[in-house]
């Protein structure tokens, strides 16, 4: 049986799911938004694993549009795929692109590791400022691209941490504004 998108309104960081989708920036070292977020709950050993990262280049230890997984910590998950999501620049600087890339590259991490259930926050729509309406449609595609190509995945969750963005998914995922 193919496996299933769910949206929910929920704090990704509360979710019991093999892995939970971070939007990172570059650095990996925490942020603001959904990453500050998953730093917080993780407690102070998911930066000291994420420092082992190495860098690719000067600062940089996961570039625009790849993935890195991490362990979970003290989070519910057993794995945390950070992922760097694209700043809007108007779309026409490959911003859908990269942005399929981190869906696309975070569900091939998980995969690989065995996860069955995967949460992903609304990546690049917080301070990259991407608008939420092009980025979840994106999102919603990809990640059924990623249901028939790992078919092990079970459950996908599009967490949407506003009312806003959780209507969104709800309605591409009734076949709505497509």
């Amino acid at each position: 049986m193919p496996g299933i998108i769910e949206p929910i309104r929920a704090d990704i960081t509360m979710l019991s799911v093999d892995a939970i989708v971070n939007a990172a920036n570059e650095r990996m070292l925490g942020g603001g938004g959904v990453d500050g977020a998953i730093h917080r709950a993780a407690g102070p050993e998911l930066l000291e694993e994420c420092r082992r990262i190495p860098e690719v280049a000067p600062g940089v230890r996961c570039p625009t549009g790849e993935a890195r997984r991490t362990g979970g910590h003290r989070l519910p998950c057993r794995w945390v795929i950070h992922t760097v999501g694209p700043v809007w620049s108007g779309g026409n600087a490959g911003e859908p692109d990269l942005l399929a890339a981190c869906y696309l590259g975070s569900l091939a991490l998980a995969a690989k590791a065995g996860a069955r259930s995967i949460a992903f926050p609304a990546i690049s729509t917080g301070v990259y400022g991407y608008p939420a309406d092009a980025a979840a449609r994106i999102a919603i595609l990809e990640m059924q691209v990623g249901l028939r190509q790992y078919q092990q995945i079970e459950r996908l969750i599009a967490c949407a941490f506003d009312e806003a963005t959780h209507r969104l998914y709800q309605n591409l995922l009734s076949g709505g504004d497509r």
